[in-house]
């Protein structure tokens, strides 16, 4: 598969599993799986008409960014969903402190009505300012580097998930956990 091919195949995939499993024909359950078999017949409905399985499981295993699972036969995105049916996560003890990078539009906002997770079912946070940054970069706007203190929300009531690839998620962060980290040569500003 060359590489336009591949990430033309991840975004599909992406999109079936994180937004518009119905468009495509599947049923997540109540963690975000589907059958792969299932999400094959219907990628070849929709413009890939020689996909196998044997591809998926590739595009999965060569993917940089890790944003999907295959356990078995099933398959889901770890993160990202804005479906309407929630994606249970299972609630884990996080760390002391975890970080969100955001836009500096964002941050006056942020610190009235805390972190929320959008358009998306979680916010999604990372254990290091580096990689904080590195997301934080991807938007326009100049970037900053929120510190959240996880433990302390976790004890008055906040749930935190972990993914196996390492990207930690939350529910909705009220301010009061909320820092904003001053600018640093170690945290670019992408």
């Amino acid at each position: 598969m060359q590489v336009n091919e591949f990430t033309k195949l991840s975004k599909a995939v992406s999109q079936a599993l994180r937004h518009e499993p119905m468009v495509y024909g599947l049923q997540l359950d109540s963690e975000g799986w589907v059958y792969l078999e299932d999400l094959v017949q219907s990628l070849k409905k929709h413009g890939f008409e020689n996909i196998e399985k044997e591809d998926i499981i590739a595009m999965v295993g060569k993917s940089e960014k890790k944003r999907h699972q295959i356990l078995e036969d099933r398959i889901k995105a770890y993160y990202g969903h804005s479906t309407n049916g929630k994606i249970v996560k299972r609630d884990q003890l996080p760390p002391e402190i975890l970080y969100h990078g955001t836009n500096e539009d964002n941050v006056s906002s942020i610190l009235e009505k805390g972190l929320l997770p959008m358009d998306r079912q979680y916010v999604h946070l990372s254990t290091s300012k580096e990689l904080a940054a590195i997301i934080a970069g991807r938007r326009k706007g100049k970037s900053v580097i929120l510190e959240i203190k996880a433990m302390i929300a976790r004890n008055c009531g906040i749930l935190f998930y972990k993914e196996e690839n390492g990207v930690w998620l939350s529910d909705a962060i009220p301010s009061n956990y909320i820092s904003v980290l001053p600018p640093s040569p170690a945290v670019p500003d992408l």
